[in-house]
């Protein structure tokens, strides 16, 4: 068995190539079965974000996996493999392991280090896994990921450090005041780095938000959603005097509050300290404001000196958790490795377990005067010598399977304890489980008409 990954992110495609390709949530569990019987494929996830689509399996072969997946992705969006192909990445086993614990980590990430993709990878899986699209290894696989990820967040500070102008504004505003429960926070401005100002406000606590924009129901749509005061331009002199800090975004080409102004409603603050966050290009607010007496002035170049100092230090924290996942990706590798000798260790015992239980059936019949308690005694104490027989050969077979020459190493075992016809029977019996239960989800999916 193989782990094949083949996607495209915001790193191979433009957004109008990833639009093309979202599944879109109320299709999704569609395409999961779709993709799972395809020949080849064996277990299936799709994890499909703005960012990235990208198709976890595992494959019986790398060559016909990478075949019957690209052909999935090209029939079901209707797009000729000629349109994509130049787009995807195709990672394979160590790499492929290696790819989805950066990804749940956010170290593939736009922003580096962000926590929502962790959430985005569990849901995947466990939709996959309601589905029984997954299996042994990504079972396995998708689990370590996640606890992986939380270990990586929670021993590091990969993501406590502002790395996007709005979210710096506010951490900006937590240096200056311990936190926003009893102040009022003035967004100027309704569009998306407004309402994403106003998100991060909400999330740190803010007591009061007032958002200010020149059209009203825009301001009153971002207001509503975090419980806000929503206000046109005309209201702006009274915003300022109750605010402590004013985050500006408007898209203007000209200053929307000059140093006259703000000194015109200084007085009506009674000396309160008001400090402006301008994170709009080009500016909002006249840099000459900064002059006045408690009135304090951040421009987006004083935010980008903590977002790019922030961003270096995400970097040094990527790189622990870099050695965190080499770890990892060696621990699963040494799992995985152990999955080929469960079939042998399972047929020996099953061989020994038959020989003792055989043994005991001749003593049964040579001595018919044993009493049960004296035949319990028999089977107890013959069964130990059988597993003490085993315990060091088992041990060696495990170690020796980290061996690159596990497949002789098995096959050499195979033939020394003549284990072939229980492994043909393992086989027959695991064969017939997958018929079964392939003919019983055919039977589910065939419409019952009245």
């Amino acid at each position: 068995m193989h782990i094949l990954v083949i996607g495209l992110n915001f790193n191979t495609a433009p957004v109008e190539i990833r639009e093309r390709f979202a599944f879109g949530e109320e299709f999704k569990s569609g395409a999961i079965q779709t993709l799972l019987h395809r020949n080849s494929i064996q277990e299936c996830v799709i994890v499909d974000t703005c960012n990235r689509m990208e198709l976890y399996t595992v494959v019986d072969q790398l060559h016909t996996g990478r075949h019957y997946v690209k052909g999935f992705l090209e029939e079901w969006f209707g797009i000729d493999r000629s349109e994509f192909i130049n787009y995807l990445y195709i990672k394979e086993n160590a790499e492929a392991i290696g790819h989805l614990f950066r990804v749940a980590c956010g170290l593939d990430s736009m922003i580096l280090g962000e926590t929502q993709i962790l959430g985005q990878v569990k849901d995947a899986f466990f939709q996959s896994q309601s589905l029984k699209a997954t299996g042994t290894i990504f079972n396995m696989l998708f689990k370590q990921a996640v606890t992986l990820a939380k270990r990586a967040h929670s021993q590091t500070n990969i993501s406590r450090n502002a790395v996007s102008v709005s979210y710096a504004a506010i951490e900006l505003g937590k240096k200056i005041f311990d936190n926003f429960k009893n102040k009022t926070v003035v967004i100027l401005g309704a569009g998306e780095m407004g309402e994403l100002t106003a998100k991060h406000l909400a999330a740190n606590g803010t007591g009061n938000i007032i958002v200010v924009n020149r059209t009203y129901e825009k301001a009153r749509v971002i207001a509503e959603k975090f419980n806000g005061l929503a206000l046109t331009s005309d209201d702006l002199p009274y915003a300022l005097i109750q605010a402590d800090i004013v985050i500006s975004s408007l898209r203007t080409d000209s200053y929307v509050l000059s140093k006259k102004d703000i000194e015109s409603i200084i007085q009506k603050r009674k000396k309160r300290q008001l400090f402006l966050v301008d994170i709009a290009v080009p500016r909002n607010l006249h840099p000459a404001i900064n002059d006045l007496d408690d009135v304090f002035l951040y421009n987006i170049d004083d935010l980008t000196y903590i977002v790019e100092a922030n961003i270096q230090e995400r970097a040094a924290e990527a790189e622990k958790i870099e050695i965190m996942i080499n770890q990892e990706i060696e621990k699963f590798k040494s799992w995985l490795n152990t999955l080929g000798v469960i079939p042998v260790i399972s047929a020996l015992r099953e061989k020994s377990l038959s020989i003792h239980e055989e043994a005991v059936r001749h003593i049964e019949n040579k001595l018919p005067e044993l009493t049960e308690r004296e035949l319990r005694v028999i089977r107890k104490y013959s069964k130990t010598i059988v597993n003490q027989m085993l315990h060091f050969p088992l041990i060696r077979m495990k170690e020796m399977v980290a061996n690159p020459n596990r497949e002789e190493v098995l096959d050499l075992f195979i033939n020394i304890f003549g284990l072939e016809e229980e492994l043909k029977e393992q086989e027959r019996s695991t064969q017939y489980s997958m018929e079964k239960n392939l003919i019983d989800k055919k039977k589910r999916e065939i419409p019952v008409f009245s």
